[in-house]
């Protein structure tokens, strides 16, 4: 005869997660809901206690914030904090600081290092210090350690939990110890090979060590380590290297050579969607921590810093366009018509300036192949802006029954495109040699040559050839 938790278990098990957009299920979301009002536990933990932590973390960011927390204490340790680390970091803060230390130190013991380190790292000095305070001295050191190397390196980003014997073992004594030991990590693909002194001298992949006989010392199996990450090592590099050799797990050594933590590609693979997020909210002027979650003030706030250079390069502009005043009011054309030169300039503008920043954040675009780079742009620059133009002038020339007017057009739009391709590239170029990130500040400027070299061109071409 069934239990009351197993009635219950049967009467939520029909509903379906997801819809077919991929969205969480209305059904389910509001079911989940009612159990956290009725602090019904037992439903609770049959509605999400087997969801898998992504679909946990779309979950906790679809709540109230108080039922967030409510969620969290109903379930109390069936709870995987491994969700948190799906959350945006705003949302995970507000939950870690509405629990207590005890509570978020009993969630981390059951975490990877490198999870645990993910969720710690946003908090402050003070709440950090006070979860640590209660975790077993082995799992704070450990920790502690991983929190000490500087942000976005490898040494945050490592499992400290590996595999790693001494040369004279044998296959048979690794593979006994591998089935014996109950705090393996949950997953690993090689074992290592280590001095006395901890330090790294080759790894066994586990297809070599199963095929290997149990008789053979570890030393004549083990192969020379190809690629070693510093646990210092900027962990974009690390992923770079992870995609350019293929791997799939490389070990983690510090200064001295000892071998302290493995890198994943489960890491690497957050690691270059947090790049490529970043690289992408930069090239608009948005800060790289900027979320969904985020207040309004904390969003104007970020914001508006690019936003008032971009007013001042904006009188730029405006000053170009002041001093052809006189031109402007004998021909209205030619306001109508500048923009267009202006806009079509940005947009190549734009095209190239995003090549080049991902190219030199990749580092496919270096001082060795820059000039080639820089001469196709602007060949490319050439090529659309004569097509263009030809399409322009004739429209132009229709609409306003001026075959000057088109010509001026055409002549200024193909100025602008060259223009774009050349300062599109050169700027991410100029500002990567400062040591600045390109994607945050080429945009404005960028945007700024192009309008400028727009107006000048379109306006200055204009008085010119209607004057003579």
């Amino acid at each position: 005869m069934r239990d009351d938790a197993d009635e219950a278990g049967a009467e939520v098990m029909p509903l379906t997660v997801r819809d077919e957009d991929g969205n969480l299920s209305d059904s389910f979301r509001n079911r989940v809901n009612e159990a956290i009002e009725a602090r019904d536990v037992d439903v609770l933990k049959a509605l999400v206690g087997d969801l898998h932590e992504a679909d946990m973390g779309d979950l906790i960011e679809e709540l109230d914030a108080d039922e967030r927390r409510r969620l969290i204490e109903l379930l109390g340790p069936a709870f995987d904090f491994t969700a948190l680390t799906e959350l945006d970091e705003t949302v995970r803060v507000s939950i870690l600081r509405s629990l207590s230390p005890i509570t978020v130190a009993r969630g981390m013991r059951d975490l990877d290092s490198d999870d645990a380190v993910y969720i710690l790292e946003d908090l402050d000095e003070d709440e950090m210090a006070a979860v640590l305070e209660h975790l077993p001295a082995p799992e704070r050191v450990a920790l502690q350690r991983s929190l000490d190397y500087p942000e976005e390196s490898a040494g945050r980003r490592m499992q400290t939990e590996f595999i790693a014997v001494p040369p004279f073992w044998t296959v048979g004594r690794t593979i006994d110890y591998m089935r014996e030991t109950a705090d393996l990590p949950d997953t690993f693909y090689e074992v290592f090979v280590v001095d006395p002194a901890y330090r790294l001298v080759g790894s066994v992949p586990l297809d070599r060590l199963l095929r290997t006989r149990r008789p053979v010392l570890m030393s004549a199996v083990k192969a020379e380590q190809a690629k070693v990450v510093k646990a210092s090592e900027d962990q974009e590099d690390v992923a770079r290297m992870f995609e350019r050799y293929n791997l799939v797990s490389a070990p983690v050594v510090d200064d001295a050579g000892r071998l302290v933590g493995v890198m994943t590609i489960d890491d690497v693979v957050d690691v270059i969607q947090e790049e490529a997020d970043e690289d992408l909210r930069a090239l608009g002027g948005v800060r790289s921590d900027e979320e969904l979650s985020d207040t309004v003030a904390f969003t104007a706030r970020s914001r508006l810093p690019w936003l008032v250079v971009n007013l001042g390069t904006a009188f730029v502009s405006a000053s170009i366009i002041s001093l052809f005043e006189g031109t402007i009011e004998k021909m209205v054309a030619l306001a109508i018509l500048m923009p267009i030169v202006a806009s079509m300039g940005g947009n190549a503008g734009t095209q190239t300036m995003t090549v080049a920043v991902r190219a030199l954040a990749t580092k496919e675009l270096s001082s060795h192949n820059a000039r080639r780079i820089v001469l196709r742009e602007v060949l490319v620059g050439l090529v659309n802006g004569t097509t263009l133009a030809c399409l322009l002038g004739v429209i132009a020339g229709f609409w306003f029954a001026n075959v000057h007017l088109g010509v001026v057009i055409s002549s200024a739009l193909i100025l602008n495109m060259i223009a774009a391709g050349l300062f599109g590239i050169l700027i991410p170029l100029a500002i990567s040699k400062l040591k600045l990130d390109p994607a945050v500040a080429s945009g404005v400027f960028v945007t700024m040559v192009t309008d400028t070299v727009g107006f000048f061109a379109f306006l200055g071409l204009a008085t010119w050839w209607f004057a003579t």
